[in-house]
């Protein structure tokens, strides 16, 4: 489906699943802030090939009125973006720059706490074989090794000055106990940092120090994370520029969601789709 009335400066490409997992791709108006005029294409599917023959159905010239389009870090959709509307700039989200470093933090806090259920398996296992009882370590705080590493989800996911006593008393605590831990903490908040900033270029070669101080860390997670941002550095630089971001179809995708939870589901995805061409086109 397409709606070139709904075409604007501004746009954002995301995928979403409407029934059994199936993704459908939407280009969505930010200006129309998830009210009608919104929606400006629904294609099946998230193949890039697809995307581009169904845009391509949109004079040249509305799709040369565009002038910045925002999406994930998904290369097909980049692809489609480039040659759908090459008037446009490519921004890759902030959201899924940062989560894609956090989810790097969080895979290391993951693997201790694998370690240390398997170092508790262990030790009760010895005590069997012993005939004792097995008692687990505790820490400071009550909180098993296990447990804290487990707790402390959240916890690294946030800066230190959004911290409770009680977050700041457990993160010392895994500090203390996981140094290394710690140092990828500290260099997932440089990261952050970055975003505060208003200048491209400033922005840009932030970035770069960033990836170039991650190869001395040598922690073979970050490294991966570095790959790719280096790999999209042009786009996720333009983000500094107007820095838009792509919470208007993130939020449009939570409407279709909610959408779909009051209806109990999708059973006919064609007339789910033209009522939401009446909501949303």
């Amino acid at each position: 489906m397409i709606y070139p009335e709904n075409i604007g400066e501004y746009l954002s490409i995301d995928e979403v699943s409407l029934s059994k997992g199936e993704l459908y791709t939407f280009v969505t108006n930010k200006n129309g802030r998830g009210k009608k005029g919104t929606l400006v294409a629904s294609i099946k599917g998230t193949k890039s090939q697809d995307i581009i023959d169904v845009l391509s159905l949109i004079p040249l010239e509305k799709r040369k009125l565009v002038k910045e389009i925002t999406l994930d870090m998904a290369n097909n959709m980049q692809l489609a973006s480039k040659m759908a509307f090459p008037e446009a700039s490519i921004v890759t989200d902030r959201f899924h720059v940062v989560k894609l470093v956090l989810e790097a933090l969080q895979h290391l806090r993951i693997k201790y706490r694998w370690e240390e259920i398997e170092k508790e398996n262990q030790a009760i296992k010895i005590a069997k074989e012993q005939g004792l009882k097995y008692i687990a370590l505790t820490l400071e705080n009550d909180d098993t090794p296990k447990q804290l590493l487990a707790r402390s989800r959240y916890i690294i996911a946030k800066k230190e000055s959004q911290w409770t006593e009680n977050q700041k008393e457990r993160a010392k605590l895994l500090f203390e106990n996981y140094p290394l831990l710690h140092k990828a903490y500290k260099h997932t908040m440089e990261f952050r940092n970055i975003y505060e900033l208003t200048i491209k270029e400033d922005a840009k070669q932030k970035i770069l120090d960033w990836i170039s101080k991650t190869k001395l860390l040598q922690m073979t997670i970050f490294n991966t994370v570095s790959n790719s941002l280096n790999y999209h550095l042009d786009t996720i630089a333009n983000f500094f520029i107007n820095r838009n971001t792509n919470a208007n179809a993130e939020s449009f995708n939570s409407k279709i969601k909610l959408f779909r939870a009051n209806q109990r589901g999708v059973v006919d995805t064609k007339f789910f789709l033209f009522r939401m061409e009446k909501l949303f086109a």
